[in-house]
């Protein structure tokens, strides 16, 4: 591979090499990120619903006037649920329809580059490489432009907003809360740095494999001539089953950082709820309050699943944007004049 190409970015900050494609389009980004706030905001006010449910619809006396406010609690439940629906799906085909129009401008971008380059580039590098950057590198990038940033910005914001509703409930529980979650960032960014690493080797095993077809297949007469079809059907076997044992590595490390985050961030919320149901039992707080905080605690615990998936995903395709850019940030070693 020419010096040009692996001397290009490979770090997780290769994906701001992504802004010149996403600049074009600031004002759909600009109202995908305003109907993300407004469905972060709605799903917030739903547990204040419910406290208000417990607290004065539950507790409430018998009678007209009681029965009245209790359907009228629920016809807010219902109203919350069908504006943020709506919302939801504003926000999936604006989100959608910029992560398709980027990674068509960036396949542009990228097979228009390669065109560009002298004869000796495509001496070193292999054609079937190229396919595969064009084609799984980069739909890899649209699945988190177009679906993952989307949806780790939600669990963020669901992640802080329950977050801060938590300590407006509860201070106490929610400075417990806290406290105990401090301790786990640690580990997580430790296996998140392994993730990456293998994101990367896992992508790379699939381009070798898809390079090692894309050569054989356009030498097919020079294979059949030797009768080297049993050899090649070895060699490509082999470089699939490489790829294989890289993304089972990959997927076991994703899979175990997932465990770690949702095990630890749950078993904190346990043990945060057991300390408010003494609270409630003596007295010093409401049933309804409880309810709430259960509901944001469960809110925090589902952002925080989510965020672990699609840290995931962001490794991935940063291994993938570092191979994309390296084609698109290559100079032909021969200039027009």
């Amino acid at each position: 591979m020419p010096d040009a190409v692996s001397a290009a970015p490979r770090r997780l900050s290769a994906l701001s090499g992504l802004l010149p494609f996403l600049r074009p389009y600031r004002a759909r980004i600009a109202l995908a990120f305003a109907l993300l706030c407004l469905g972060s905001a709605t799903l917030l006010l739903v547990p204040l619903a419910f406290r208000d449910l417990v607290d004065f619809g539950f507790g409430a006396g018998g009678g007209t006037a009681a029965a009245g406010a209790l359907d009228g609690h629920f016809l807010q439940l219902f109203a919350l649920a069908a504006f943020w629906g709506v919302v939801v799906a504003a926000r999936y085909y604006t989100v959608s329809w910029v992560g398709e129009r980027v990674t068509a401008d960036l396949r542009s971008a990228v097979y228009a580059r390669v065109l560009g380059q002298s004869p000796e580039f495509f001496e070193t590098l292999q054609t079937g490489e190229v396919l595969s950057r064009l084609t799984g590198d980069a739909t890899l990038i649209q699945t988190v432009v177009g679906s993952s940033v989307s949806m780790g910005l939600r669990s963020l914001f669901q992640f802080v907003g329950g977050m801060v509703m938590l300590a407006v409930t509860s201070f106490g529980l929610f400075a417990l809360n806290l406290g105990l979650m401090v301790g786990l960032a640690v580990p997580i960014m430790l296996v998140g740095r392994r993730l990456k690493r293998l994101s990367r080797e896992s992508q790379d095993r699939i381009a070798d494999a898809s390079a090692l077809a894309g050569e054989i297949l356009n030498a097919m007469p020079t294979v059949q001539a030797f009768t080297q079809e049993a050899e090649e059907a070895r060699r490509f076997a082999a470089r699939s089953e490489a790829g294989f044992v890289s993304a089972i590595r990959r997927t076991r490390v994703r899979a175990g950082l997932t465990a770690l985050i949702i095990a630890a961030v749950m078993g904190s919320i346990i043990f945060v709820l057991w300390i408010g149901a003494q609270q409630v039992r003596t007295g010093s707080l409401s049933t309804g309050d409880l309810a709430a905080f259960v509901l944001y605690a469960a809110l925090v615990a589902g952002g925080a699943g989510t965020l672990a998936e699609v840290w995931g995903d962001v490794m991935r395709a940063a291994g993938a944007a570092g191979r994309l850019l390296e084609l698109l940030h290559a100079e032909p070693a021969i200039r027009e004049p």
